[in-house]
């Protein structure tokens, strides 16, 4: 005999996990938006668009790009930064997105992922391949990219394992191709059902190694989420289908993290969006994000050891202790490459302890092998407090630097200056973005730029946006980002 609550259920069943992400998606409109989450995503929008432009610098950008220049078709989208390069939608975001992760110089979140590079390519790249009418508005991009943040939002609050700093899978290859997914279907008005198909075939194609973290490989992580939700999108609109559950199932999305406990979606009515809770880091370094609370309280240290413009006492540092939490992929004693500088404790410390700071050259190659910084290296031991845990939200850094005359200093950062308990203010933003983007553009269109996206919400056609991306036609800039 059924019970009274079975009965009911019979009756009138609940919408599944997945039925409920299709209905915000779908559902989602600009009335939902509000001021402070359109302030806040217009921000990630402009360090993402920065970055990009930085990261069309690198090794693995042009190998990203060359590779993808085996794809044609009658409809094409910028490569940012590249006037004589344009790609297919789907290869345009893949490198697009290379490039913003290309020097893991991106936004964070919390639960851990890397939220905007994985969404904003995909709908730069549509808005241009579009047919010209009718237009896409600032507003329709600024809703669309908010709805691929959410998803992914969502989805790492479905796992404790989230919380922490990722051990098995890099978050953004698994949520950011399903936050690719979400937003490509909320730009192309994709009806409820083609939502949920969208999605249940993105999570197929989801998925990296943490392995691959510290290498030429981890960008391709963030390219591939933004084409991969981008097809997804595409094959649902054929008809294409998958498991109508799932983000239900354990053997659905549930395979990525452990204690997977998915829970259906309020109604549109009570919506209220995640970015509204909480902020993004914005780095002002390119490396990993632990390692800003070290370069924090390594400046902290120095200033006991160098006064004035005198050199760091290098001979006199006999003991160098980190206390930081048990991140295995970002303890790598003496980094060879680039790629594990920025994922090095002992690097950013090191640096910061010999030159003040960290910058984007701190990670050249010549100055990862100077004999100085491998002789503090050499010093360095590290220390796991049990307190310490491997959050983004609660890690600290202590750093004790002590001298052959056994006298110690110790200073502790518990937030660092960009953090979303201490947000870049609007101006450290602008010069962040400045800076990247002037690597390839004219001061000129990073002015227009800077000042396009900061007014978004008003830009009636975002083509204009897109051919400001194209950057330089003219020699000199072409010589200034060689």
């Amino acid at each position: 005999m059924q019970s009274e609550y079975s009965t009911v259920l019979t009756l009138f069943p609940l919408k599944s996990v997945t039925e409920s992400f299709a209905r915000v998606i779908h559902g989602l409109t600009v009335e939902h938006l509000t001021d402070h989450v359109i302030q806040r995503s217009k921000r990630m929008i402009l360090d993402t668009l920065g970055v990009g432009f930085l990261g069309t610098n690198t090794e693995v950008f042009h190998k990203a790009s060359e590779y993808s220049k085996i794809y044609s078709s009658n409809v094409a989208s910028t490569v940012w930064g590249q006037p004589d390069l344009r790609l297919p939608p789907t290869y345009a975001a893949f490198v697009n997105g290379v490039a913003i992760h290309s020097m893991d110089f991106d936004d964070t979140w919390h639960p851990a992922t890397h939220p905007s590079g994985a969404v904003l390519p995909v709908l730069l790249a549509l808005s241009e391949a579009l047919p010209p009418s009718p237009k896409c508005s600032g507003l329709d991009l600024l809703l669309a990219f908010n709805v691929g943040i959410e998803v992914q939002g969502q989805l790492l609050r479905f796992s404790k394992e989230a919380n922490d700093i990722p051990k098995r899978f890099h978050p953004p290859s698994v949520v950011g191709t399903l936050g690719s997914a979400a937003a490509t279907s909320k730009f192309l008005g994709l009806s409820m059902t083609k939502c949920r198909e969208a999605l249940a075939i993105a999570v197929s194609h989801a998925g990296a190694p943490i392995a691959n973290a510290a290498t030429q490989t981890k960008p391709l992580h963030i390219g591939n989420a933004a084409r991969h939700g981008m097809e997804a999108a595409f094959l649902a609109m054929l008809g294409l289908q998958g498991n109508r559950q799932i983000l239900d199932m354990q053997t659905g999305f549930g395979a990525f993290y452990a204690n997977y406990s998915p829970k259906v979606l309020p109604n549109l009515d009570s919506h209220t969006w995640l970015l509204d809770q909480q902020d993004v880091a914005f780095k002002r370094f390119p490396a990993h994000l632990a390692t800003h609370w070290v370069a924090d309280a390594a400046a902290s240290v120095r200033k006991h050891l160098v006064t004035d413009r005198a050199l760091l006492p290098i001979d006199r540092i006999a003991r160098i202790v980190l206390r930081i939490p048990d991140v295995q992929y970002v303890n790598r004693p003496f980094p060879d490459s680039e790629h594990e500088a920025r994922h090095s404790f002992q690097f950013v410390a090191c640096a910061t302890l010999l030159d003040g700071g960290i910058t984007v050259p701190s990670f050249h190659k010549c100055q990862i092998n100077r004999p100085q910084v491998r002789e503090l290296l050499s010093k360095v031991e590290l220390e796991h407090p049990q307190d310490n845990l491997p959050s983004f939200n609660t890690l600290y850094c202590e750093i004790s630097v002590t001298l052959n005359d056994g006298a110690t200093f110790t200073e502790r950062s518990d937030t660092f200056y960009g953090h979303w308990r201490k947000p870049l203010s609007q101006e450290d933003l602008r010069e962040k973005f400045r800076a990247n983007a002037s690597s390839v553009l004219s001061c000129d269109t990073v002015d227009r730029l800077t000042e396009m996206v900061e007014n978004l919400e008003d830009l009636e056609d975002c083509s204009v946006l897109t051919t400001l991306l194209k950057g330089p036609s003219s020699p000199e800039m072409v010589s200034k980002s060689i």
